[in-house]
């Protein structure tokens, strides 16, 4: 069989023929003699075929691709060809995809903690569809009443996700109501309900829970002859494999989709997804700098570590599949590190590889969702540099630094 770089990458070793493996190790070699390392190859391809993947689990819902994971130029440009909308929180990110040519009216700006200067910044762009989830936040919106189209984060807290995104953000569904007859007060117009239950959800049943409490809360709206609410954004949360498998996203979402259509008819539907999309879309290559044997087992110091590309260890709760380029040999206990000379500075701690050498390769898989977005080049550490492939915009590879 004939693998493509990325396939190769992540396909388990014990899967591939020898000759494949060899092949492709002889092409990111390649890469890194061009590039150097510690290096992060960016496909294309992979973005298309998460988007598509999530599109048609979720049909008649419209996702909005989150910049925060990975807010990478080629990501926004090759998601823009597929018809993608996207969902904006910083100043930064308008910037990015205005910068793209993205139209303003397939965006929404959904942090739920904004400046006044933050407000007038997307509102310049012409994003006109906002987020608040308390009070505070909706008096901010009154000199902006004619313009905005708002929508209430509500908080559906869920401990089984990575990320409990709930217990920062979004008002308790019991406050909902009042806080949408004080928006009617201030005549500031509110179209729907949004939530976000975390993320890397390992399972939909928070996603359910939350759809089924907003529908309760449209339709007790409008008993009490509040605006009418047509729209929920059910946010992300769609789970990725890392090391551990999860469900296959169209049997994750097969109760989503059971719920959405609960829902009053005709509601606008939106989605948020970032990790779902990102995540496959990057890999991490990085080399071998030094090597010691302490308590009897290896120590291999990488050019990358947890300051790095593998700062989702860390601010993400992630640990990505690991191996050496070189699949081959017998697998001991090891210990790989990264490059500075801090202690924490430690990716894996009982890692089963071949004896590495000074120069030897290791590749990250799973490495496009907060890993570069959250790298750092503390002690002077150069963050890896992103090799683009498979954009349809521009057939040849381009290298962008992560500082650019």
């Amino acid at each position: 069989m004939q693998l493509n770089l990325l396939e190769v990458i992540h396909t388990p070793a014990d899967s591939l023929d020898h000759q494949d493996s060899l092949i492709e190790a002889e092409r990111i070699k390649r890469l890194v003699a061009i590039h150097g390392s510690p290096l992060l190859i960016l496909d294309c391809n992979a973005v298309r075929r998460q988007y598509r993947a999530l599109q048609q689990a979720l049909p008649g819902v419209q996702l909005h691709y989150a910049l925060k994971p990975l807010p990478h130029a080629d990501v926004v440009t090759t998601l823009m060809e597929e018809g993608a909308c996207f969902d904006l929180a910083t100043n930064g990110e308008v910037d990015l995809v205005a910068s793209l040519g993205v139209a303003p009216t397939n965006t929404i700006h959904t942090h739920p903690i904004k400046r006044d200067s933050d407000i007038r910044h997307a509102l310049g762009f012409g994003c006109n569809t906002l987020v608040f989830d308390n009070q505070d936040e909706l008096l901010k919106f009154v000199p902006y009443r004619d313009q905005v189209k708002l929508l209430l984060r509500v908080s559906f807290r869920s401990l089984a996700t990575k990320v409990d995104l709930s217990k920062k953000f979004g008002c308790r569904p019991e406050d909902a109501l009042s806080l949408l007859a004080q928006a009617a007060e201030l005549g500031i117009c509110v179209t729907g309900l949004s939530f976000h239950v975390g993320s890397q959800a390992l399972d939909p049943s928070k996603h359910v829970e939350a759809i089924r409490a907003c529908g309760e809360i449209i339709r007790q709206a409008a008993e009490l002859g509040l605006p009418s609410l047509n729209t929920v954004d059910i946010g992300g949360g769609f789970p990725v494999d890392y090391v551990e498998p999860v469900l296959p996203i169209d049997t994750f979402c097969a109760p989503i989709r059971a719920a959405l259509a609960t829902l009053p008819a005709g509601t606008r539907l939106l989605a948020e997804p970032g990790r779902f999309i990102a995540a496959p879309a990057m890999t991490a290559v990085a080399t071998v700098m030094g090597k010691a044997q302490r308590e009897g087992k290896w120590w291999y110091y990488l050019d990358d570590g947890v300051y790095g590309s593998y700062s989702g260890i860390l601010f993400d709760h992630t640990h990505y599949p690991i191996d050496s380029l070189n699949f081959f040999g017998e697998r001991q206990p090891c210990v790989l590190a990264g490059p500075t000379c801090d202690s924490i500075d430690v990716i894996e701690e009982n890692i089963l590889l071949p004896e590495l050498h000074n120069g030897d390769l290791i590749i990250g898989r799973m490495m496009g969702a907060y890993t570069s977005a959250t790298a750092t080049e503390f002690n002077f550490f150069r963050k890896a540099s992103i090799v683009v492939i498979n954009q349809t915009h521009n057939q040849d590879c381009a290298v962008v630094p992560l500082s650019a």
